[in-house]
């Protein structure tokens, strides 16, 4: 299936993100570095040259992801807030929300090398990946044109996987990061960043 233009933000850097708490469904807010990294995604988004009135601009509902969006808006000079959509909330992970990497880690039982993404699939009372790739899938079905999509981690991977006709197992190998814009247009993907940063 064809997508539209997709310009795809994850929400910048919160206290959590800083301290490897895995937040899922919960919030804490952006970090001064997290509002500077909004603030250079705003003056990347406007060097785009977007057309307001033919881009559509959506947000998870999440704290941390809305105001990465009033804030990105705010710099690029968009003439409207993001519209939030539930379908753009962060994976849930369950039992594992509010607690740390190194927690997690000892609780899952999974072996040393296990990647990331293996944690997220497997995490007690959580979505799973099958219920996430159907979320992203539903939303990016009802797009009907550009859009612009403030969001997070994980839900950014799955909306970049199926856009770009890729089955789950490759979630892990696309490029994350914060404040920097994923393009994904007619099959194609490129991470846009601020010159001489390492997103």
């Amino acid at each position: 299936m064809d997508h539209p233009d997709l310009y795809i933000i994850r929400h910048g850097e919160t206290e959590w993100n800083r301290i490897h708490r895995w937040q899922g469904r919960l919030d804490s807010p952006l970090t001064d570095l997290g509002e500077a990294q909004a603030r250079e995604v705003g003056a990347l988004l406007a060097d785009l040259g977007l057309d307001p009135g033919a881009t559509g601009f959506y947000c998870s509902p999440q704290g941390r992801a809305a105001r990465t969006a009033e804030i990105v808006a705010e710099v690029a000079g968009w003439p409207r807030a993001a519209r939030p959509d539930p379908r753009l909330r962060e994976i849930d992970v369950g039992q594992w929300t509010g607690k740390t990497r190194d927690e997690i880690r000892a609780e899952a039982g999974l072996p040393e090398a296990a990647d990331f993404m293996d944690y997220y699939a497997v995490a007690p009372g959580g979505e799973g990946f099958d219920a996430m790739r159907a979320r992203a899938a539903a939303f990016l079905a009802d797009l009907t044109g550009p859009a612009i999509i403030v969001t997070h981690g994980i839900t950014s991977r799955f909306l970049r996987a199926v856009a770009l006709g890729l089955d789950a197992g490759t979630t892990d190998a696309l490029p994350g990061g914060q404040g920097c814009i994923h393009r994904v247009s007619r099959g194609t993907h490129a991470t846009l960043a601020p010159e001489g940063s390492p997103a």
